[in-house]
């Protein structure tokens, strides 16, 4: 999913916990923030492929991982709260429905999926969920006033 449907996501999962401050903040870092590995990707893309669009192209990182919990569950119980697994099982749920190459074991094993509803094209994935959840972020808004 892209990084629009994930703000989403976490604002409304937001909005919903009524988290405020450090929470808040948490659940953003682990909702949306682990697509920062994209960005340290990039460099490897640019010399790889260039400037142009290549499909396919293997963007992720252990951090966007299931491996990721062996780090997050033992942060969560340091920092007494369950925000970053909740958010980042939100996150990883959202991009393992997507068709694209997911390695959940990287970097200790090569194994390759492409994750659930390989059969349904990403882009109506994507708007689907971007559209459902843009209305109940609006309808949690409003909710509120």
């Amino acid at each position: 999913m892209t990084v629009v449907t994930h703000v989403l996501a976490t604002t409304l999962g937001v909005q919903a916990l009524n988290l405020h401050g450090p929470e808040a903040a948490l659940a953003y870092v682990f909702g949306v923030g682990v697509d920062a590995d994209h960005a340290l990707k990039a460099p490897f893309y640019l010399r790889a492929v260039g400037l142009k669009n290549q499909r396919g192209y293997y963007w992720r990182s252990s951090l966007q991982e299931p491996v990721a919990l062996l780090w997050i569950l033992p942060l969560c119980f340091l920092l007494g709260t369950v925000i970053p697994v909740m958010f980042f099982a939100v996150h990883l749920a959202m991009d393992y429905s997507m068709s694209y190459e997911k390695m959940p074991f990287f970097p200790y094993s090569t194994r390759v999926t492409r994750g659930w509803l390989v059969k349904v094209p990403d882009k109506l994935k994507e708007g689907v969920v971007a559209a459902a959840l843009l209305c109940m972020n609006l309808i949690a808004f409003f909710a509120r006033r």
